[in-house]
């Protein structure tokens, strides 16, 4: 990897506050299903909690066939930008890509450049970590104050789907509880990176969002 290989985003998804959940399971064609198709975005305290944790997931709804065949893309950057002064600009990126079978992790760094592209910040290496496989046993690295994880997961979003329609169709009043979970039985690859939040600023509050990147 070369700090000159430029990347420009593909998908987008952007939430606020201190612990942070969004969804997104239905993209355009073009996107829907690979490697830049953004589900989810988590931010929140760890069990350690001097530190954050945050979760990307992507290629949404796979079987457990599917699931099986699919893997991150040595062509996609996933980054996690993270504004910690509330103007809607990153301050700092933590950057993910996959290089053979272990995924890479640079940052919290400032940004070479702000917006839809980026460069790798190799110079913010942070630590690596075997990609999981699935139907094996889950790898989680720890490397000095940092915690990292790449492969698949169980879909963590309930959404029921079928009371979403009805209640739009009108002919339901709101959900039920607990209702029922449109994606179970699903699953995600997930990018999990856990970081001191002495790296993250003093800020009481973040901004935070996720773009997967595509090497031009």
């Amino acid at each position: 990897m070369k700090k000159s290989k430029i990347y420009l985003g593909l998908s987008f998804l952007a939430i606020s506050g201190l612990v942070l959940i969004a969804a997104d399971h239905a993209d355009a064609p073009a996107v829907t299903g690979n490697a830049s198709d953004i589900t989810d975005v988590y931010a929140f305290q760890g069990q350690n909690t001097n530190n954050m944790v945050f979760v990307i997931n992507t290629q949404g709804l796979l079987s457990p066939a599917a699931t099986a065949a699919s893997t991150f893309d040595e062509n996609v950057l996933l980054e996690i930008n993270i504004d910690n002064t509330g103007d809607n600009v990153e301050d700092l990126v933590i950057q993910a890509i996959r290089k053979n079978d272990k995924m890479y992790f640079f940052g919290p760094v400032a940004p070479g450049t702000t917006g839809t592209t980026s460069t790798i910040k190799t110079d913010a290496a942070i630590g690596n970590v075997k990609i999981s496989q699935y139907g094996q046993t889950p790898i989680i690295a720890t490397q000095n104050e940092y915690k990292f994880f790449a492969g698949p997961r169980d879909d963590p979003f309930f959404f029921d789907l079928g009371q979403f329609r009805a209640i739009l169709s009108g002919t339901a009043p709101g959900f039920n509880n607990p209702g029922t979970d449109t994606f179970a039985g699903t699953n995600v690859l997930s990018l999990v990176v856990e970081v001191p939040k002495s790296t993250l600023g003093s800020a009481a509050s973040l901004n935070v969002w996720a773009e997967t990147k595509r090497k031009q």
